[in-house]
């Protein structure tokens, strides 16, 4: 009978820290969410000034939440900020979850914008509160749509590009806020066609749509926080582990750290393999995994020797 020990190897995969630029992804983030944040706080001042004119209570919740990205825009721009130190004695795995803890931030915000919204939308509906220059109202809530769609795209391209959760949940406040504007829109011209009730029944409306996305929102950033993780990696990674020679079994487990998937894979072997043998494989199975999961920024495998009969 041999005699085997354990084989613990951890590595990083070369090919994995090659394909992962984080100076340029950030650099990338802090500059989607500049431009962004400029352009919708341009946006939602000129939807402001004009609701105040208007006295429309779809429009004002529609320049409110806009307003409102520009908050998220610098509660997500400290996520990464605060994300970039580098790993302590107390936070051994870094700080990288900061940049959930600001997705958690943008989820609150969307929360308050619904909450506002619906609060104007009833004080109108009960106070019977007159709608004017329904044109002008309506060029604003196209001007909206236009802003937010453009920066909606702009953020959610770059997101996906650096798997960044955060940033993808403010593109989608964007799309949200786009979304909103064509309610105002459709508040204003069903005013127009002599129908008041329009107005309000809007705002109403676009706050429910507000309460929807924020539970999505909400759901997929606490679903990191618990370290929750898609199935479809770890399927993948243990499909990668088990191709390797020599390995009879593999499993895996992982969490989010921000924008780092870590993998940690338990590895199977079969038996007659000699320590170094072990050692070896790990490395082997570090870069298969690596390369079956782009997502995973660390790849940490831990070889358990099979035992022969006798």
């Amino acid at each position: 009978m041999f005699l085997y020990a354990r084989a613990a190897m951890t590595a990083t995969s070369s090919a994995g820290t090659a394909r992962r630029d984080d100076t340029g992804h950030r650099r990338a983030a802090n500059r989607a969410v500049a431009v962004s944040a400029a352009g919708l706080a341009l946006t939602g001042a000129i939807e402001l000034a004009i609701a105040l004119v208007t006295g429309s209570v779809a429009l004002l919740g529609d320049a409110i939440h806009n307003l409102s990205d520009v908050s998220t825009s610098a509660v997500v721009f400290l996520g990464f900020w605060v994300s970039r130190k580098a790993a302590t004695r107390a936070y051994p795995y870094g700080y990288e979850r900061a940049e959930d803890l600001a997705g958690l931030g943008v989820a609150l915000v969307i929360w308050a914008s619904a909450a506002f919204a619906g609060y104007q939308s009833f004080e109108k509906l009960v106070h019977h509160t007159p709608t004017t220059s329904i044109g002008l109202g309506m060029a604003a809530a196209v001007l909206g749509m236009i802003g937010n769609q453009a920066v909606s795209a702009y953020k959610r391209r770059i997101g996906r590009r650096i798997s960044s959760l955060t940033l993808l949940a403010d593109a989608r406040h964007s799309w949200l806020d786009a979304i909103a504007s064509l309610g105002a829109l459709t508040g204003l011209a069903l005013v127009a066609a002599g129908l008041p009730w329009g107005d309000p029944v809007a705002g109403f409306a676009i706050t429910l749509f507000i309460c929807h996305v924020g539970y999505e929102v909400t759901s997929e950033i606490v679903h990191h926080l618990m370290d929750g993780v898609e199935p479809e990696h770890l399927a993948a990674a243990e499909h990668a582990a088990t191709a390797v020679d020599g390995v009879h079994a593999a499993i895996a487990r992982g969490r989010w750290t921000g924008r780092t998937l870590l993998l940690d894979i338990e590895a199977h072997l079969d038996p007659g393999l000699v320590l170094a043998d072990a050692g070896h494989l790990t490395r082997h199975i570090d870069e298969a995994v690596q390369l079956a999961v782009p997502a995973a920024g660390q790849v940490h495998s831990h070889a358990h020797p099979g035992r022969s009969s006798r």
